[in-house]
């Protein structure tokens, strides 16, 4: 029994598609929440991930056996050419719009890459900034200490 569910969970991994883990980057989220907003997007979704599994091409096989192995048409197949043209031009359609949301999750990353380069920038000037305003009190404690001690400048009172 316990291979039997080893071999019906291999054959159901092999049919169902891989759900992808859900994103872990905070823009992506928001993304991913604006986009799951609109049932259109939500549709066109489904669509992109259904036509992009094994269990469409499996599906196909077994469509096109059917229809050739059980005499559906005669061979030249014309409608099954045309529903199949069809399915085509809108999986197509599909592909470029699943390519067009990929192009916007690389934008929001950017997006965000661009923020925090531009946030650390400002780090960067702040502490440079920081940085010159202790070497000039650095500067300033030196000629102090000079001027207590009578030194004339720095390793004075050194022997060379």
């Amino acid at each position: 029994m316990n291979q039997t569910h080893t071999h019906a969970e291999r054959v159901r991994r092999m049919v169902v598609p891989v759900k992808l883990p859900p994103p872990v980057n905070p823009a992506l989220i928001r993304h991913a929440e604006t986009r799951g907003a609109s049932a259109q997007n939500r549709v066109a979704d489904a669509i992109t991930g259904f036509a992009g599994s094994m269990v469409f091409v499996y599906i196909h096989i077994l469509w096109f056996a059917c229809w050739i192995g059980l005499g559906v048409e005669k061979y030249p197949f014309g409608l099954l050419t045309m529903i199949v043209s069809l399915e085509a031009i809108f999986l197509s359609t599909f592909v470029m719009i699943s390519q067009n949301r990929a192009d916007a999750k690389r934008q929001v990353i950017a997006d965000q890459q661009w923020g925090t380069v531009e946030e650390e920038e400002q780090q960067d000037l702040a502490l440079l900034d920081l940085s010159r305003q202790m070497h000039q009190e650095l500067l300033a404690l030196g000629r102090e200490v000079r001027a207590l001690t009578g030194a004339k400048g720095p390793g004075a009172g050194h022997a060379r």
